[in-house]
């Protein structure tokens, strides 16, 4: 529903309203027992810039929020994340994500395997998040005291897992928006939409 209701002149606080409709009309059955699907307050779809996940806007997946417009041009993550639990996450287990903060500018990073590991993700991610593995897998060694150091100096964000209540289910679904003069497009459409 945040997909049908998207559009120019849109608030984002309507779209939010409209995506939390629907997701709360649902429950799921797990394992023999069935759960309320919550809509989670604290998080968000956004806008998507250039090299940047998270360039502005916020898009709400509850109702309230911010009067906003959307606007021509704009390209947007319209995101649902739902629960079993109480509808509220928080920063969880060993962190396997990161990512580099776009509005971090110069920093002087003072060991050689940060700079070096800074001088890999400008070129293989910039920006775009990535994950220890992906590292491992691209023949990065050795790279826990540059990540470190990099963190330290605020250059790369620790993207950790978020979790509801002990015992409850999590999902996360989005797609792609590029919002056209008289349309708009779902550039991420696959199968499943």
């Amino acid at each position: 529903m945040g997909i049908k209701t998207a559009g120019v002149d849109v608030r984002l606080c309507d779209v939010g309203a409209a995506i939390q409709e629907v997701m709360e009309s649902y429950e799921v059955e797990l394992d023999g027992k069935t759960y309320q699907v919550k809509s989670i307050r604290n998080l968000n779809g956004h806008t998507l810039g250039p090299y940047s996940i998270h360039a502005g806007k916020s898009v709400p997946i509850v109702k309230g929020g911010e009067g906003t417009r959307m606007e021509e041009g704009e390209t947007y993550a319209i995101e649902t994340f739902g629960s079993t639990g109480k509808g509220h996450v928080t920063d969880d287990l060993e962190t396997s994500h990161y990512m580099k903060d776009a509005n971090a500018g110069h920093v002087a990073i003072k060991t050689q395997k940060g700079r070096e590991l800074l001088s890999y993700l400008n070129k293989a991610h910039n920006t775009l998040a990535f994950c220890r593995r992906w590292l491992e897998h691209s023949g990065v060694e050795r790279y826990q005291l540059g990540l470190k150091s990099l963190q330290d100096a605020g250059v790369i964000v620790p993207c950790p897992p978020l979790c509801d209540i002990r015992g409850s289910y999590v999902a996360q679904f989005e797609h792609t928006v590029l919002l056209k003069p008289t349309s708009k497009e779902v550039v991420s459409r696959g199968s499943d939409y």
